[in-house]
């Protein structure tokens, strides 16, 4: 067995001791160290990077299968009797006048018969998922970074979420099926912010970027194959759909389990020394295999554990700067009403007069050049919790609309213009630059408020 310890050596004389001081401000980071050792990118990256980035792919499966699961099926009227073909609403007409144009088991609103439900009541399963996904991104936000770490959450994250799917199935009746819906969307809350986490740690700074856009494409093509699968199983009960895309989920998971990597730089930070130095020569070019005998003594460890703070406190810092929260407010605000619209758009689609998998395919097809855009400015978590908060009441509000037309559409394009109004409270929309950081960022608003004060005196 090789020996590991010119890894992790630590400096042991007197005089090493002494010059700690001089050198402490030009210790390198844990960052600039990791990616000295495994170089830029290479095949064993890219490989990593691909398997993380599947479970976006699971990801907006779950997400949007509701458009067809829950979807409100077309009818006709079996008698010609005076009157009845020139009412819109099946609900006026007797039982025994009407049928559904394709078989009852295949929509969960003609299998329970919820045509005449209300919207609160129809719109309940997919407002559930959102619930839990908002419940699930404040329970769950730290354990990435805590006990779990990046790997582990994936997989856990990916089994529950395949796990619910696959047990719904089962589903009798419209409570069942919500909670089921709420489990399962707790379960993915946390997919996206960790297998964006750990496919930049996997990789230099320089690809960063590059890699966290392969995870928006394969959200993407989840989108995409969820008309082919219902295409293809058109006319089968909607348990089919949950059972192609809950089954691949599962076996995705036993994939993250055995062959990823969990993060070298979680582990370093979590004192776990040993298994981030064999993480590194797993996925270290061959170029770069001699830089594996770089001592990390100098890294400072107990830095890189203050810059991994516990969400909920960066939460409260926010709110407390007043100068934060006036710019966290509008920010959260724009998220809401962006969420609603991301959401409730594409769950809306049956509601229009189009072939409703061709709608769907065109609407993820326009994910592919507005979600390199919009992904990237709610990347913060808090922001993020916004947006799906906002998705709770998009299936709500399409639900009320099955029976009125397209005003829907109406109000979202209302709601992201009214919500889009709030960018003008943002200083950076006044033409003020944004500092890099938070204290820089305070430091300036302190000079501001200075000179302020001095004009006024």
């Amino acid at each position: 067995m090789a020996d590991s310890t010119p890894l992790l050596s630590q400096p042991n004389s007197a005089e090493s001791q002494s010059t700690t001081p001089p050198l402490e401000k030009h210790r390198p980071s844990l960052d600039s160290t990791i990616e000295r050792c495994i170089g830029v990118f290479g095949w064993a990256q890219f490989f990593q990077t691909l398997l993380v980035s599947l479970a976006w792919l699971f990801d907006a499966q779950q997400t949007f299968i509701s458009v067809f699961t829950d979807a409100y099926l077309t009818w006709h009227c079996t008698t010609h009797q005076h009157g009845f073909d020139s009412v819109s609403n099946i609900c006026y007409l007797p039982k025994h006048s009407w049928a559904w144009d394709w078989p009852s088991y295949t929509s969960i609103i003609s299998e329970w018969k919820l045509e005449c439900s209300s919207s609160i009541i129809t719109g309940l399963p997919a407002s559930s998922f959102f619930m839990g996904c908002l419940v699930g991104g404040f329970v769950l936000a730290t354990l990435a970074d805590s006990s779990l770490g990046r790997k582990n959450m994936i997989f856990l994250s990916c089994l529950t979420m395949s796990l619910s799917s696959l047990l719904t199935v089962f589903s009798t009746n419209i409570w069942v099926y919500s909670a089921l819906r709420l489990v399962c969307g707790f379960g993915r809350a946390t997919i996206g912010t960790s297998a964006l986490a750990l496919t930049a740690e996997l990789v230099g700074k320089r690809w960063r970027g590059q890699v966290g856009v392969i995870g928006f494409f394969c959200f993407t093509i989840g989108f995409l194959s969820l008309p082919a699968i219902a295409y293809l199983n058109r006319g089968s009960s909607w348990r089919s759909l949950y059972l192609w895309t809950s089954i691949p989920g599962i076996f995705y998971s036993m994939l993250v389990h055995f062959f990823v990597r969990e993060s070298p730089r979680w582990l370093f930070v979590r004192g776990r020394k040993e298994e981030a130095v064999a993480t590194l020569k797993s996925i270290a070019t061959p170029s770069r295999s001699s830089c594996l005998t770089w001592s990390f003594s100098e890294v400072s460890f107990q830095e890189e554990r203050c810059n991994n703070g516990n969400i909920f406190s960066t939460i409260k810092m926010l709110v407390q700067k007043r100068w934060a929260f006036r710019r966290l407010l509008p920010v959260l605000v724009i998220g809401f009403g962006s969420g609603m619209v991301y959401y409730g758009m594409p769950l809306g689609l049956g509601n229009l007069s189009f072939n409703l998998y061709l709608s769907v395919t065109f609407n993820a097809l326009a994910e592919i050049p507005s979600s390199l855009i919009t992904m990237l400015l709610i990347a913060t978590s808090l922001v993020r919790q916004a947006v799906v908060f906002g998705g709770v009441f998009g299936p709500m509000l399409v639900a009320a609309d099955r029976r009125d037309g397209i005003s829907s559409y109406g109000f979202f394009g209302l709601v992201i213009g009214c919500c889009g109004l709030f960018a003008v409270c943002l200083p950076e929309t006044r033409g003020r630059a944004l500092c890099d950081t938070m204290d820089e960022e305070e430091h300036k608003e302190k000079a501001i408020c200075n000179d302020e004060g001095d004009v006024l005196a």
